[in-house]
């Protein structure tokens, strides 16, 4: 989840100050990587940081620290969560309100860890001057004491439900553009493949219905499990839950077939209509890279059409204590 003064603000509107988690660093293997975010309130959270042991104590330290502020927490994955990973995360959990998003501004937001004093370190300066000059992309990092993180309009989250054929196909297409943030679910960690594209968070779960209220409720859903029961379940999830876009995978009589269930299930026709099936561009054929390159085109579309025309934004970055 970026750092989006327009989402923080969203959420701080409808929940009161809520908790960001994010990710300052890693050290070996690790669910996610640095910058990957999400948002907690007493009531609810949005986003993912990996799911498992982690995000779960995450969660409740990060509803503890909307009482008691700011913390940065260092955690060994495998001796201290008991997760298959090996290495270690650092987490950088900040209480946002209005007046705190007031003080970002510009491509950068750089401020001290919690119990850190001092001046911004003459190498965090450096490394904002070459980014601002083009020389390097600046990344989200941990320097002398201090993160810094990109600001920016924030990635699309797509929810992906199913790591099979064309889920692989869909996520290995849609993984290197930056229009979207990717959150891939399966009920079988086997089913993903060893290695994932930045940007790309891995969500095994028992329960993928279950999973979809930790989707955002501006997230678009591609639904394309192995199991016609599982993916009913999930449109009727999806329903219950608010989404802006929303894609099934299969055929007309598949879909006539959940359209009479979905009724049944208590949902409007108006609603169940915002559902697409099939998904893609079936004049391209059947194959999972040609379903994936159909479905790719038309979110692309979709979040061209979503976006608000904005000018390059030039502002410089603005050092801020929190």
């Amino acid at each position: 989840m970026t750092l989006c003064s327009d989402t923080l603000r969203a959420a701080i509107r409808a929940h009161g100050p809520v908790a960001r988690v994010v990710v300052a660093a890693t050290a070996g293997s690790a669910p996610r990587e640095a910058g990957a975010a999400m948002l907690v309130w007493q009531a609810g959270q949005a986003g993912t940081i990996g799911g498992g042991t982690l995000e779960y104590r995450a969660t409740a330290r990060a509803r503890a620290a909307l009482a008691r502020g700011d913390r940065f927490d260092k955690l060994p994955l495998g001796p201290g969560l008991g997760q298959c990973c090996g290495g270690a995360v650092h987490l950088l959990t900040e209480v946002w309100d209005e007046v705190r998003l007031d003080r970002v501004a510009g491509a950068a937001h750089a401020r001290p860890l919690p119990g850190t004093d001092g001046d911004m370190p003459l190498k965090l300066a450096a490394t904002l001057k070459a980014a601002r000059a083009g020389q390097k992309p600046l990344r989200p990092a941990i320097v002398e004491g201090w993160f810094v993180e990109p600001v920016g309009p924030a990635a699309a989250p797509l929810w992906v439900w199913g790591a099979g054929h064309v889920g692989r196909a869909i996520v290995a297409t849609l993984a290197p553009l930056p229009e979207f943030a990717i959150t891939w679910v399966d009920n079988a960690p086997d089913r993903f493949p060893d290695t994932f594209a930045q940007g790309v968070t891995a969500l095994p779960v028992p329960d993928m219905p279950a999973a979809m209220r930790l989707a955002p409720q501006d997230a678009r859903h591609l639904i394309l499990t192995f199991s016609h029961e599982i993916d009913l379940a999930l449109c009727h999830a999806a329903l219950g839950h608010g989404f802006t876009g929303c894609g099934l995978i299969g055929s007309a009589t598949k879909w006539a077939r959940f359209r009479g269930r979905l009724r049944q299930l208590g949902h409007q026709d108006a609603q169940i209509s915002r559902i697409a099936c099939p998904i893609g561009d079936t004049g391209l054929g059947k194959h999972p890279q040609a379903i994936a390159v159909g479905v790719a085109a038309s979110l692309l579309k979709d979040v061209a059409r979503a976006a608000p025309h904005q000018e390059p934004d030039r502002a410089d970055v603005r050092q801020t204590g929190g």
